[in-house]
Formats: structure tokens, C-alpha cells, sequence
């Protein structure tokens, strides 16, 4: 698998889609960085700008595309084409 990949993560406490996704990404052996936004305004603000305005958390990136929430990362995963993005 390519190393070469960036994943970032952008959660909350108490968050039980953020703790599903990183789980599939931990199954998976793939690293990402996590940004918890719960107590910093401008690490929200910067979750915000990043994705048009989306609040909900997770909102996953790879390789600095929007992905979306744990859906759409698990949505990726059971269609094989989670892979892929990685593997590019």
C-alpha cells in the first residue's frame, strides 16, 4: 500500500461517527491526522471554510479531497474504492 497518502480527520468529543471512522482506519493499518475542534473555535472555523460550511463531524480528507462524513468513508471502504484513492 502507498505510503504517500495524507489523511486528516476532523472529529469531536463524544462522537460516535468519529470514533466508526477511525476505527475503519485503524482496521485498515492507514495513519491520519486527527483534529478535534470541540474546544477550538479556530480549528472549527477551519473545518467550516474547508467544506463549505458542513458541521457535522467527522469530515474526513485524503490527500486534501473532501471525502465527507463516516458514511461516505465507509460507502468507499464496502465498494473497494477506498483503495484506489489511497493507491493514487
Amino acid at each position: 500500500m502507498n505510503k504517500n497518502y495524507e489523511i486528516i480527520i476532523y472529529t469531536s468529543n463524544d462522537c460516535n461517527f468519529c470514533n466508526s471512522a477511525k476505527e475503519l482506519l485503524k482496521n485498515k493499518k492507514l495513519t491520519y491526522k486527527e483534529i478535534n475542534i470541540s474546544k477550538d473555535q479556530n480549528l472549527k472555523k477551519e473545518m467550516l471554510d474547508k467544506t463549505n460550511g458542513l458541521m457535522t463531524v467527522p469530515q474526513i480528507f485524503i490527500n486534501s479531497k473532501h471525502i465527507g462524513g463516516y458514511d461516505e468513508l465507509n460507502k468507499l471502504e464496502t465498494t473497494k474504492k477506498l483503495d484506489d484513492i489511497i493507491n493514487k
